[in-house]
């Protein structure tokens, strides 16, 4: 007994290492082709090249006048400027760094993105899973319903069975036909939600399969779920995990980078600098020189040290109130984990103490049970089982949501 519950185990475990390498592999082919992505990483890129170039010097100015008397054109006199203007210069530091703020802010944000879509894959790949599963169990309960009608149908010609008896088979067959055909559907669908994620590239490399086909969940791997254990201290987990998560810390360089520009706006007040070079000809001999000026920022900078405050408070406020609702959230999954899991761990109990099919199958047969008790006990114990698997896809996807900043 304890050498085959070992084997059980380690086929178990087996089973769980291959369907997360399945889902790994999976997510890091949409992280390289999903073109939403590439995207977000040009867009992000354009951004912060766009906060780099507003800390660079104006341009730099080259002015040439040519004066010629009015009387006699003969007497000329030229002068030539070339000048660049300046802030003043602490203010280069303090934008520079709020530019760098506002960077890992966009870093962040892409991060963000990047963890949405591959959990939006990861989701996909445990649907896939529960509707693999889901056809293993109507493609027995389509067996089982082919058998009844092919033995009923021979009890009628022999006079053993009536017609209400064979109709109520037959429709029982029909519905399960109908329910593999649409589950099927849903199928192809995840798959090909996956491979759109995937930039319509193959799932599967190396193995080319003609259009429209798609590779079949075990080609994938992805036909068992990996082993996701409830977490045991969730306060120290979620601490982790909100520290973590990419839109947090966005929100947290975004308010840092708002008050650095609290500061610049300050700094704004101070004069703005010029030097140059100045060549006049007015006289025989050119003269030449310096030129040095200042500007006084009276009406350019009005407001925007209130303007700049108000903006920070507001990041401050949208920052505090994000890390309650993602704490929230998280307490919120944890709840619905524990409750699924207890959910779970009772219809495993509850099928471990009943009967087996194949015995009510022999009562039924055997003339212990009528078809009306068979098909009430039947369909109690089928439906017991789709329960059971929407209820391990709904634990999953919420441990999933949970770990979403480990993706």
């Amino acid at each position: 007994m304890k050498p085959t519950l070992l084997l059980l185990a380690a086929l178990l475990v087996s089973a769980g290492t291959a369907a997360q390498d399945g889902i790994d592999r999976i997510l890091r082919q949409i992280e390289t082709h999903n073109p939403q992505l590439q995207a977000s990483a040009h867009q992000t890129r354009a951004q912060q090249l766009e906060n780099r170039a507003d800390n660079n010097l104006p341009n730099p100015s080259l002015s040439y006048s040519h004066l010629w008397d009015s009387d006699d054109k003969h007497i000329t006199t030229g002068e030539l400027i070339i000048s660049q203007s300046f802030d003043f210069p602490s203010l280069y530091a303090t934008r520079g760094r709020a530019a760098r703020l506002k960077n890992a802010a966009l870093d962040a944000r892409q991060a963000a993105q990047r963890q949405d879509i591959l959990l939006q894959a990861k989701e996909a790949c445990l649907d896939v899973i529960l509707l693999y599963r889901q056809q293993l169990l109507l493609d027995e309960r389509l067996d089982n319903a082919e058998s009844l009608a092919r033995l009923y149908a021979e009890r009628l010609r022999t006079g053993d069975a009536n017609a209400l008896e064979v109709n109520k088979i037959n429709l029982e067959l029909l519905n399960v036909r109908t329910e593999s055909r649409l589950n099927q559907t849903a199928l192809r669908a995840k798959l090909q939600e996956l491979t759109a994620l995937n930039g319509n590239q193959p799932l599967a490399p190396g193995r080319p399969l003609p259009e429209p086909a798609m590779p079949s969940p075990a080609a994938l791997g992805l036909t068992d779920y990996a082993p996701a254990p409830l977490p045991q201290d969730f306060a120290a987990l979620a601490d982790e995990l909100l520290a973590a998560d990419p839109a947090l810390q966005a929100l947290q360089s975004e308010h840092d980078a708002a008050l650095r520009q609290v500061s610049a706006s300050k700094q704004g007040w101070l004069p703005g600098l010029e030097v140059g070079y100045r060549r006049n000809t007015e006289t025989r001999h050119p003269l030449n020189g310096i030129v040095v000026g200042f500007s006084f920022p009276l009406f350019e900078n009005r407001h925007k040290v209130k303007a700049a405050k108000s903006q920070a408070r507001s990041t401050d406020y949208l920052r505090e109130s994000a890390v309650l609702n993602a704490s929230s959230a998280l307490w919120q999954l944890f709840d619905e984990a524990r409750q699924l899991d207890e959910s779970i761990r009772e219809y495993r109990q509850a099928f471990a103490r009943q009967q087996d099919l194949t015995l009510l199958r022999k009562a039924l047969e055997g003339g212990e049970l009528s078809m009306i008790e068979y098909f009430v006990e039947v369909s109690v114990v089928y439906q017991s089982k789709s329960n059971l698997l929407q209820l391990e896809n709904q634990y999953q996807k919420a441990l999933a949501r949970i770990y979403k900043t480990r993706l």
